[in-house]
């Protein structure tokens, strides 16, 4: 009997000094917890913009953000991007100096600006030709292209960093955007040819790439020129020529370091179309379904057809079998455009050996005048 006793009261015991246990535990982890010190910082991996609980930024960075308020009242919104760029390994700004981050589009007054600031002054005619000047000249623009040249002397090396485009003008009609992406040549020799990765839909790339070219000595550097193409990527046809930049090297020095420049973008000298306009299709054949597949994708540079200078296009497919014709074809109607994007498809059966015999016509019209 005395054994079950003696069981009993040391199970209580037990029982009481393991809930005794568990509370003085949950004690100190709560304690604990408290004096933690806040989580480390993350950095989003696809934004590259530091990220931390709501909390935190109001106790760890509460005088970042006053003197941040300050620099965002005094600093113009393109400014920003630089920003977002110039930081540490750490995630923060460097301290710049403010002369820095100001955009030379604000040190230059445009025409426009100095017409608004002296409309007292100037006559009716004579602000009619200042805003004609300064809308000629916004079209005349093509961006500005921000780079780096450096050269490597324990590497032998020549190092090119494409940095970012400002300003670039939209290729694609519908979108109202580009896909650009930037090829690099080094002239004369033409040897030496990079091209940097596209970048979806933007007007304002950030590319941020570096190329190291070997082989190159010092002292051919001045002989040296640098021919940058920007282009807009076209997933259906030939890549859009956005304009390029020229620089010699001639009179540059490089032995101190790093050498940051910025260029205008130029328009290329491209020979353009004559006629009317270019078309781009698509022809597959399968033998194992005798099908002839055509795709009409776009249509470009199409002439003006009426007093707006816009047309109205769509494609007439006309398939013909030894001068006679067994079947036709349409697309849809594209509203006002010189540069119509249809990626349509027809299907024709066709017997492998009547393929010979087969011509395929393609007539641009325009709905509108129906020619």
């Amino acid at each position: 009997d005395e054994i079950p006793t003696v069981v009993g009261i040391f199970s209580a015991f037990g029982l009481v000094f393991s809930v005794s246990l568990f509370a003085w535990i949950c004690c100190q982890r709560k304690s604990s917890k408290s004096n933690k010190t806040p989580p480390y910082k993350f950095v989003h991996v696809l934004k590259g913009v530091d990220i931390y609980p709501e909390n935190l930024n109001s106790k760890k960075f509460g005088a970042d953000d006053k003197s941040e308020a300050k620099n965002k009242t005094a600093m113009p919104k393109n400014s920003l991007h630089l920003d977002l760029e110039k930081r540490d390994l750490n995630g923060n700004f460097p301290k710049t100096n403010p002369k820095m981050q100001s955009s030379p589009d604000l040190e230059n007054l445009s025409p426009k600006h100095f017409a608004e600031r002296k409309k007292d002054s100037v006559s009716p005619d004579s602000l009619k030709s200042i805003t004609s000047l300064s809308s000629e000249d916004k079209q005349d623009k093509l961006g500005t292209l921000f780079f780096s040249l450096e050269y490597n002397f324990e590497k032998k090396a020549f190092v090119v960093n494409i940095k970012e485009a400002r300003g670039l003008p939209a290729m694609d009609e519908q979108s109202m955007t580009s896909d650009p992406y930037i090829k690099m040549t080094i002239l004369p020799e033409k040897k030496h040819k990079v091209k940097t990765r596209v970048l979806r839909k933007t007007l304002d790339p950030a590319f941020n790439e570096t190329f190291m070219f070997y082989g190159i000595p010092y002292s051919q550097i001045q002989d040296l020129t640098l021919h940058f193409m920007i282009l807009s990527f076209d997933r259906f046809s030939r890549d859009d020529v956005i304009g390029e930049v020229l620089i010699s090297l001639t009179g540059i020095e490089l032995s101190e370091g790093r050498l940051l420049m910025d260029r205008e973008i130029i328009k290329r000298n491209v020979r353009k179309s004559s006629g009317h306009g270019e078309l781009l299709i698509s022809l597959c054949y399968q033998s194992t379904t005798n099908t002839l597949t055509v795709v009409v994708l776009k249509a470009r540079h199409l002439p003006k057809t009426d007093v707006s200078g816009l047309s109205d296009p769509y494609v007439k497919v006309n398939l013909y079998h030894a001068k006679k014709r067994i079947s036709k074809k349409k697309t849809h109607v594209k509203k006002c455009t010189p540069n119509a994007v249809f990626n349509e498809l027809f299907v024709f059966d066709i017997p492998c050996e009547g393929l010979d015999d087969i011509s395929i016509e393609f007539l641009v019209l325009d709905s509108d005048r129906g020619s």
